[in-house]
């Protein structure tokens, strides 16, 4: 059974179809891309499976459940991790903070129990403390516990937004654009990063990208599409030398 299934996936605003008949399948444990020209429809996409969107047709299948139509949290409580394009870590609360923040749909305690800060609520919330902070040692990030997002560099906030995905415990991890306003030194420190994660966590990544480099480097089976449609699905080397694919970025050349 494959982890992710979109089956006939459209999408209307309006009388705009912004993604027309789009099927996809990932496998649990691989490197998956999504990529084409700007506009193309591929953010509309990830919006659609991560809750921000209902589909006008079609059907998202995750884990065997049919998740069209679930607002962002329960999608998210259904081990579904993601990133965005424009890094959004809270500028006003530390990495930490970002962190423990993440793991809200499973906190265990209620209003009552946070005002009253009774036994219960302190016992939680030591326990996702410690948790954050285990996750921040594996990212080696722990000495930017109590530091404000703002306050560190770039690259190390995309690191701080994929430990934070990552604290959701996901299946499957969603990366909208990850190398977006990297240097090419971190760019390179990035697919390294994502090699590790991969490695690590044993997940399956889902990246939309720009950056050749990025998903050529990373990515075992790309899916192109150009204005809401697919035009090739493949192999990396496939995908590279693929015509339509050549046409839809350059009009002519090589990727």
């Amino acid at each position: 059974m494959s982890l992710l299934k979109i089956d006939s996936l459209t999408h209307r605003f309006g009388g705009l179809t912004a993604v027309s008949d789009i099927n996809y399948e990932l496998e649990e444990g691989g490197i998956y891309g999504l990529i084409g020209p700007n506009g193309a429809g591929k953010t509309t996409v990830f919006n659609l499976v991560s809750g921000f969107y209902n589909p006008s047709e079609g059907d998202i299948i995750f884990n065997g459940e049919r998740i069209n139509g679930l607002p962002p949290h329960e999608v998210a409580s259904r081990q579904i991790g993601r990133t965005f394009q424009n890094i959004r870590l809270w500028s006003e609360m530390t990495v930490l903070d970002n962190i423990k923040i993440s793991q809200h749909y499973q906190i265990g305690y209620g209003i009552a129990d946070a005002f009253f800060k009774t036994k219960k609520f302190q016992k939680r919330e030591n326990e996702i403390t410690q948790k954050a902070m285990e996750l921040l040692k594996i990212f080696k990030l722990e000495d930017l516990a109590y530091e404000y997002p703002s306050n560190i560099p770039y690259g190390i906030q995309r690191r701080v937004e994929i430990a934070r995905a990552l604290s959701l415990g996901p299946k499957l991890l969603m990366l909208d654009e990850p190398a977006a306003g990297l240097s090419t030194a971190d760019v390179v420190e990035l697919i390294d990063y994502i090699k590790w994660v991969h490695e690590t966590f044993k997940i399956t990544i889902w990246m939309i990208e720009h950056q050749m480099q990025v998903i050529m480097s990373l990515c075992e089976h790309i899916k192109v599409i150009d204005f809401g449609k697919e035009i090739a699905d493949g192999l990396p080397e496939e995908i590279q030398n693929n015509p339509q694919v050549i046409k839809a970025y350059l009009g002519d050349g090589e990727i």
